[in-house]
């Protein structure tokens, strides 16, 4: 907007004659993310060899996706945020890179505009908008005159903000800057991009993002570390109390002496250890192929007798070990000084680039592993009538080894078929899906599997398995009517009805979506939004089970999905006559509007009390 109004007050001064301007080219309207274009982009050797190369080396590749973001930016007409942050974030890496830092600060200026967060419009950009500074101030990057001015110009950007609406990013930003290292950067390419280059000899648009954030990092911000976590760790100190916690006043426990009619609460999800719910596990009078406790699937689709994902031993073997480290970088997350804490920023100091590639292998495929277990403990806390139901099968589709096919997506799309017949025949009233799938998902499954060379080609493809996955979903959640399913928005900061995720884009009466917000009921900077979400529940280090009984506490919408369910299982113990569309009324009208209405807060012992008050006042059954 600044530039369009220099240039009409310039002319508006300047001109003296009145000139016929030539018509700007209409730029193409874009209703969704599969209506941008995409691209590939060629490396020859390894992506992460490439973020750590010589400069002129890195610029031929720069190039080339420079070119592609103005194309896209000027030739577009992108009302989604959340994609024009992408977009800018990416430009502005290219502008630091390439020394255009008054530039850059403009394109900082537009990224803040962008946001819609409370604590990410105070917060966004501002470690960029020092470095840049610094760099004009001190007329160039990397001496010691520049490191002083960034810590001049980052602590009068920080010292002034409200500790009440911006300690989580603060905290969140102090935790990355402890544990952020040249290895772990480049060794994070190496596990999430190297696989796509070696199998395609090129990386998507997404992938290219990635790239140019990695080598920014290399080059500008690793750099500024220890002053950026300097200033950052007094800040807090000056200000280190926590927000208050809404949620314990709301929650209600149900009581084993209450009336309660047992309530099947479905885990649709990566499995769950049985094991620890004896008390609330639903036994099937007529087993399945994969057990009593509901239905398993492998990577295949094959009915598996295992109703958790399998680790190798040495996987097992390395479980306490990660689970640890998860404690550690929680902790620094939360300000809190404890030896675990310390042991994780001396794990992550101590690694080089293929330690930390196997670490985050084996992290990846452990995080899966405990998720369903996790949001299990969630959905039946203080329910003695709930009773779980297993539906397993792996959604990390980019990880998988194999190309996906046509094939493989209908015996998948049979599979849930299976789960929803299965929901419905055994009465489950409400199921969770703490789990999304999008297009660009399988795009970069093709990719990491060999397909990926050729953009028009392989965005083709997606869209094709993607057709198939998502009619699936939407036919399985259809044909159980009598189940309520919930569903996690997407930890992507996005808008779910514009990347297309399923099932957090589908319009059912049977469905609902839910964002995460923090302690306090505020929004989490993870959360995706938008008219698809329609309640918002705790997932900012919520603690549960995992699998082994460990009790841990995890961030998500994951994490703020099973909240609800919990709710609406509490609701249909209280209540078997409800359908799934009451229970959705209740859960909305007990649920609390911010003043900014961008958020509703779920509140158990307001929705009982409706039900209560629905109770008493329902007209008496016929012939009483």
């Amino acid at each position: 907007m600044k530039i369009l109004l220099y240039g009409l007050i310039g002319c508006a001064l300047v001109c003296t004659a009145p000139r016929l301007a030539r018509a700007a080219p209409e730029k193409a309207a874009i209703a969704s993310q599969s209506d941008l274009p995409h691209f590939s982009y060629p490396i020859s050797g390894s992506a992460s060899a490439l973020v750590d190369a010589d400069d002129a080396a890195f610029a031929a590749f720069a190039k080339q996706v420079r070119a592609d973001i103005e194309r896209v930016l000027n030739g577009y007409d992108i009302k989604d945020r959340s994609t024009l942050r992408k977009l800018l974030s990416e430009k502005l890496d290219l502008q630091e890179l390439d020394g255009e830092y008054q530039d850059a600060l403009q394109t900082v200026a537009a990224l803040r505009t962008l946001e819609d967060k409370p604590s990410q419009k105070l917060t966004s950009g501002l470690y960029a908008m020092a470095r840049l500074q610094a760099a004009i101030d001190a007329h160039a990057a990397g001496n010691a005159a520049y490191e002083q001015a960034f810590t001049k110009d980052y602590r009068e950007v920080i010292d002034p903000l409200p500790w009440d609406l911006v300690q989580d990013s603060v905290r969140n930003a102090y935790a990355s800057t402890r544990l952020r290292t040249r290895a772990v950067v480049i060794g994070a390419v190496r596990t999430d991009i190297d696989p796509a280059v070696s199998k395609s000899g090129a990386v998507d648009n997404v992938e290219a993002a990635d790239v140019i954030a990695a080598r920014n990092e290399l080059e500008a911000s690793l750099p500024l570390s220890s002053a950026r976590a300097s200033v950052l760790q007094e800040y807090i100190a000056k200000h280190n109390s926590p927000k208050p916690d809404i949620w314990a006043a709301r929650e209600i426990t149900l009581d084993r002496g209450r009336h309660l009619t047992p309530v099947l609460v479905g885990i649709w999800d990566s499995g769950v250890d049985v094991t620890l719910f004896p008390d609330q596990l639903f036994t099937d009078r007529k087993p399945t192929a994969s057990g009593t406790h509901g239905l398993a699937f492998d990577d295949q689709g094959a009915a598996s007798q295992s109703w958790l994902y399998t680790l190798t031993p040495a996987q097992r073997d390395g479980y306490p070990e990660v689970l640890e480290l998860i404690k550690g970088i929680n902790d620094l997350r939360e300000g809190i000084d404890s030896s675990d804490a310390d042991a994780a920023v001396k794990k992550y100091a101590s690694l080089s680039v293929e330690q930390v590639h196997q670490l985050n292998e084996e992290t990846k495929v452990i995080g899966h592993f405990l998720h369903g277990t996790h949001c299990a403990g969630i959905a039946v806390r203080g329910n003695p009538a709930a009773r779980l139901v297993v539906a397993r099968f792996n959604d990390e589709l980019p990880e998988l080894l194999f190309p996906p096919t046509d094939a493989w997506a209908h015996t998948l799309g049979a599979d849930f078929q299976q789960m929803a017949d299965y929901f419905r025949t055994r009465h489950v009233r409400v199921v969770n899906m703490s789990w999304e799938d999008e297009p660009q998902e399988f795009e970069t499954w093709i990719s990491k599997t060999g397909g990926g060379a050729d953009p028009a080609e392989r965005k083709r493809r997606a869209a094709e398995l993607f057709a198939i996955w998502r009619h699936a979903i939407e036919t399985a959640i259809k044909s159980a009517p009598e189940t309520l399913f919930i569903t996690a928005a997407g930890n992507s900061d996005s808008n779910p009805g514009f990347m297309e995720d399923v099932p957090a884009s589908l319009r059912l009466p049977n469905l609902i979506t839910v964002g995460a917000v923090n302690q306090a009921g505020d929004e989490t900077s993870f959360t995706s939004s938008g008219d698809m979400v329609v309640v918002h529940a705790d997932g900012y280090h919520v603690e549960s089970f995992v699998p082994g009984g460990t009790r841990l506490k995890l961030s998500g919408t994951s994490m703020a999905s099973p909240n609800v369910v919990n709710l609406a299982a509490k609701l249909f113990a209280l209540d078997p006559s409800l359908t799934p569309q009451q229970v959705i009324v209740l859960i909305r009208r007990g649920a609390t509007a911010s003043e900014d209405g961008r958020r509703y807060l779920i509140d158990e012992k307001q929705s009982v009390a409706l039900l209560g008050e629905r109770r008493r006042t329902a007209p008496p059954a016929a012939g009483t």
